[in-house]
């Protein structure tokens, strides 16, 4: 179960900023710090057969944008600062890359849910992303074996686009990253929840 302060007054982005690395997860929504336990082994599989495939597919393509893995702050207002599973940012927004963190909403925010941390990722978290300008928000499901897809529409919400599932041997491919595809089913392979 993650903790959650709770202050008097709300945490600034540069307080949150200062305090010293424990070497835990900590994330600041909307002025309140939130520290996460350490992930399962199935999330940090999860984690990993995703940062491998598209780190590959980025490769010979590197024009596309940077991929990152947690742990990295990404700094979306003076009061919230979140620590994605992986995110990528375009190659349109490098700038918001600086030697310490990202300075804004990167391109896509993917997030294994956890027992731990599902509520969070579907609530709060999802209006941050939909809020602060992120393009894409993928949603991985171990328990249920499937990727929750949310793409920004013209209009700026960003509603579920596809769900994909390993048992329908959906295919997820995107925008973001035109010619890259996923298996579902190869994704969840063997996973043990």
């Amino acid at each position: 179960m993650p903790v959650m302060s709770r202050p008097h007054k709300r945490i600034t982005a540069a307080e949150f900023l200062r305090w010293p690395d424990d070497g835990q997860r900590h994330e600041l929504i909307n002025g309140v710090h939130y520290v996460t336990p350490s992930p399962r082994l199935s999330h940090q599989e999860l984690v990993g057969r995703l940062h491998l495939a598209i780190g590959n597919f980025l490769a010979t393509r590197r024009h596309l944008g940077r991929l990152f893995v947690a742990r990295l702050d990404v700094v979306l207002s003076d009061y919230d600062v979140v620590e994605p599973d992986l995110l990528f940012v375009a190659g349109d927004q490098q700038s918001i890359l600086t030697k310490a963190n990202v300075q804004g909403p990167p391109a896509l925010v993917i997030e294994i849910l956890s027992s731990s941390t599902r509520r969070r990722d579907e609530g709060i978290k999802r209006k941050l992303y939909e809020k602060k300008g992120v393009r894409e928000y993928w949603l991985v499901d171990p328990k249920k074996c499937q990727v929750l897809v949310c793409r920004r529409a013209e209009d700026g919400s960003q509603p579920v686009d596809a769900t994909l599932s390993a048992a329908a041997d959906d295919h997820l491919e995107t925008a973001l990253l035109p010619g890259f595809v996923l298996s579902i089913s190869e994704l969840f392979s063997e996973i043990e929840i």
